[in-house]
């Protein structure tokens, strides 16, 4: 078992008062039910599921296949105040005796309707703990006291945003009872798959006031229109997916259709001060100057991103696992987190940093890596395989790993904010398109990233290229941080970088800013993988390297007292390095040279860019950075040789890099 000191299966209540508040509760639910070994269910049935008028919606928990325990017959005809508060009390009147005959652990309250606050009030009385999901959030109504009502009264909150989450912390409740787990709804949203939607896109789902107002106006002769008291969940889904837009002034409509992207038009004032995606179009005082035409107009047909505001799909999981962890042994008494009169006490940081990640994906010219990486820049775990040579196989393969990770972040307690991804060549980071990849990489011209990894995965996704995702890590977690302008020099298989110039990463107007490698330094020598000649990738990379000590070997000049090398063995950068430390005067010039072009390209962009620190990063850098430094001090002007040359001390820039992309930008909004 995986509760703190329990010995036995924790019995769950949940109580459920209408289809919406199903729709939530229904994937916890299932849940539960598959666990048998660690939880008992009981279901109570209240509210509006036995009301005729709203379709008898107690029977979709039936062909759900859930035992109902308890139907409690709580609703008091009428459509004034009035009725509201006599419902609340005659379910106060019925459900002690239910809650006394099922004895349960703990009851699963959602929202903030009038029957959720008689649950609350019922189960608080009669000291059975309280999990209320969705606390915390804002619509601007009457709902909102009954939520927060409905937040005093419960033990552990569950919550979907991380507005809600520092509502809840701003409403003195424990930080240690709160779970950012997402909308459970998401879990089924996110996963939904298209279907044939025909038979169900002429139902209009309204309240019995709406539909008496269109009847008066004729409109239920219109083929398109149809009357219903309620539609199956499954259905329900697949209309708002494919609708043009979605028009009234439902939660559903700000919360649940962001999955989707479709278009909403939200009516009134009801929802003021929920969070919303950028699908959401607000018409305040809708009666006026034809402004719902208007917003039709704007709206309708268009597509909108998947909004993730509310939940990334693995809600439940956190959810059972939040249960698992609920100790029946502590004190049932609720402790409020009231702040000191003198200290502020604010959001716990490291929390934060302990929960959000970023997928970052490395491309390179061998390998394909996918890692989650933690906000403190820790490699919490990684994927490698060898990079398919094909378009079509390599991103199969991205979408493999990255589900496969996004997966793994559930169970490691990782919240992914977003994937970002470090590749070679030219990358256009506004539309996370590759325009042109270098000779490494095959088949990775003109590709867009972003659109088929962001569908997949319903994450956002930046792109940039891999020297500017290594100067990104430098100024997150490395040398870099709190520097204003800096370069970095990547050294490897090609050389690469990346220049930060007022703390701002600089792109350029084609987005080829930063080509450090292929600044020229002499105008007659070798030729580059580019077509120029003399760059510094030509004399410094480790492909030039490679180049050198194979001449050097076909000639019988490379091997040296205390090497060896096997018949089949390829000859390498690493064999020259080696030969130079051994004493081999050749392989020891050849990479002087080398290490005076890049010193050389370094003192052209001290004097174009005039940074306070350059770092050198990459598996060559240690054997060069003596020599840039002595280039420095022979050849640049005097008013740069102060500049400071170091060897990046990070153990992976691609992966930090490629996770800062997407760390810096959703952190940038949240604080």
């Amino acid at each position: 078992m995986e509760k703190n000191g329990n010995n036995h299966k924790l019995r769950v209540c949940v109580a459920t008062c209408n289809r919406a508040d199903y729709s939530k509760l229904a994937p916890i639910m299932f849940g539960i039910k598959a666990e048998p070994q660690f939880f008992e269910l009981d279901v109570v049935v209240l509210g509006s599921h036995l009301i005729d008028d709203y379709g008898n919606t107690y029977r979709m928990i039936e062909q759900d296949d859930f035992d109902i325990h308890t139907r409690l017959h709580t609703i008091v005809r009428g459509e004034d105040e009035a009725a509201m508060v006599e419902s609340v009390g005659l379910a106060l009147v019925k459900l002690p005796d239910v809650l006394n005959r099922l004895k349960p652990d703990i009851m699963i309250v959602h929202g903030d309707r009038f029957d959720a606050l008689a649950l609350a009030t019922s189960a608080a009385l009669m000291n059975i703990r309280i999990l209320h999901i969705e606390g915390g959030e804002v619509s601007g109504t009457i709902d909102d006291s009954i939520r927060h009502a409905i937040t005093k009264l419960a033990h552990y909150h569950v919550c979907c945003t991380r507005s809600a989450e520092q509502h809840l912390i701003a409403m003195c409740e424990d930080h240690d009872r709160i779970l950012l787990a997402g909308c459970p709804s998401y879990d089924k949203l996110l996963s939904a798959k298209n279907k044939d939607y025909m038979s169900v896109i002429r139902m209009w789902l309204g309240s019995k006031e709406m539909v008496r107002v269109m009847r008066k106006k004729g409109i239920e002769h219109h083929p398109n229109f149809r009357a219903v008291k309620h539609v199956p969940f499954d259905q329900f889904i697949q209309l708002v997916a494919h609708a043009g837009c979605m028009i009234g002034n439902s939660s559903c409509g700000v919360r649940e259709v962001g999955a989707f992207g479709t278009p909403v038009i939200n009516l009134g004032t009801r929802q003021t001060g929920r969070e919303t995606g950028e699908n959401v179009l607000h018409v305040r005082d809708a009666d006026t100057q034809d402004k719902i035409l208007h917003a039709l107009q704007l709206q309708f047909g268009k597509q909108y991103p998947c909004s993730k505001i509310y939940g990334d799909g693995n809600a439940v999981p956190r959810i059972l696992k939040f249960l698992k962890s609920i100790d029946l042994k502590e004190p049932l008494q609720k402790k409020f987190c009231f702040p000191p009169v003198k200290d502020n006490i604010s959001q716990d940081i490291d929390h934060i940093l302990e929960t959000q990640s970023a997928l970052a994906v490395d491309l390179g010219g061998t390998n394909l890596r996918v890692a989650i990486v933690s906000m403190k820049g820790e490699i919490v775990k990684k994927y490698t395989q060898l990079n398919p040579k094909t378009y079509e196989d390599r991103l199969e393969l991205i979408l493999k790993m990255c589900i496969e990770a996004a997966s793994e972040a559930v169970n490691v307690n990782c919240r992914i904010l977003g994937v970002g991804i470090s590749t070679g060549g030219r990358v256009n980071p506004r539309e996370g398109i590759v325009l042109h990849s270098t000779k490494l990489i095959q088949e990775w011209s003109s590709v867009d990233l972003r659109t088929p990894i962001s569908d997949a995965l319903h994450l956002p996704v930046w792109v940039d290229n891999d020297g500017n995702c290594a100067a990104l890590a430098e100024r997150k977690f490395g040398h870099g941080k709190g520097i204003e302008n800096f370069v970095t020099l990547i050294t490897g298989t090609g050389i690469g970088g990346g220049i930060v110039h007022q703390h701002e990463l600089i792109h350029g107007s084609s987005f080829c800013a930063a080509e450090l490698g292929h600044i020229v330094v002499s105008l007659d020598g070798p030729e580059c993988l580019c077509g120029s000649q003399g760059c510094i990738e030509a004399y410094a990379s480790g492909i030039a390297l490679q180049r050198e000590a194979k001449k050097l070997h076909d000639e019988d000049l490379l091997l040296v007292e205390g090497m060896s090398m096997k018949k089949e063995e390829v000859v390498s950068a690493a064999h020259l390095i080696q030969a130079a430390k051994l004493g081999n005067r050749k392989a020891d010039s050849i990479l002087r040279t080398a290490g005076t072009a890049l010193g050389l390209g370094v003192v052209n962009i001290l004097h174009t860019m005039n940074p306070s620190l350059v770092i050198l990063s990459g598996v060559l850098a240690s054997h060069y950075v003596n020599a840039v430094k002595d280039v420095i001090n022979r050849q640049a002007l005097s008013s740069v040789k102060t500049v400071d040359v170091v060897v990046s001390n990070l153990a992976d820039p691609a992966l930090l890099g490629a996770a800062s992309l997407v760390l810096d930008y959703t952190t940038r909004r949240i604080y």
